[in-house]
């Protein structure tokens, strides 16, 4: 595979997310993952083979209302290998506030995830953010007393 086209299973993958688990082609976000896939989330863990990410997406999508990613910013590492990265910023509603990257400085809405993806199937993706998405964990951050 090239760049192009691994970072266009990524792009499916990230508007997947945003279409509710859909893909463009109505096909379950699942569908774009190996059957021995690992995904990781922050404050979840790993998880390994498609009934565990299931569990997953289903233990944090039940979390969040809505999500939309900002396509126009990502910013891309591409490899020339199975390995990717795409970082960026997004919106949404969490069930306990809504988020907006910037919206304050330093909460929710940036990301980075790392893939990897080969014979068009993402093999492992790990998700790097904070998912405190309505920034309510502020008193064990002193230095955000003051804002």
């Amino acid at each position: 595979m090239t760049d192009e086209q691994r970072k266009s299973v990524a792009l499916e993958y990230l508007k997947g997310f945003d279409n509710g688990g859909v893909t463009s082609d109505g096909s379950p976000l699942l569908d774009l993952f190996a059957d021995d896939a690992q995904v990781y989330f922050p404050k979840w863990g790993l998880a390994t083979g498609k009934d565990e990410i299931a569990r997953l997406f289903g233990d944090v999508g039940a979390t969040i209302t809505s999500i939309r990613h900002h396509y126009a910013g990502f910013n891309w590492i591409l490899t020339g290998a199975d390995t990717l990265v795409c970082e960026g910023t997004s919106h949404g509603e969490h069930r306990d506030g809504p988020w907006r990257a910037g919206v304050p400085e330093w909460g929710a809405g940036r990301w980075c995830d790392v893939f990897e993806i080969r014979d068009w199937r993402i093999q492992r993706v790990f998700i790097y953010l904070d998912p405190d998405y309505a920034g309510a964990d502020t008193a064990r951050y002193p230095w955000l007393a003051d804002e």
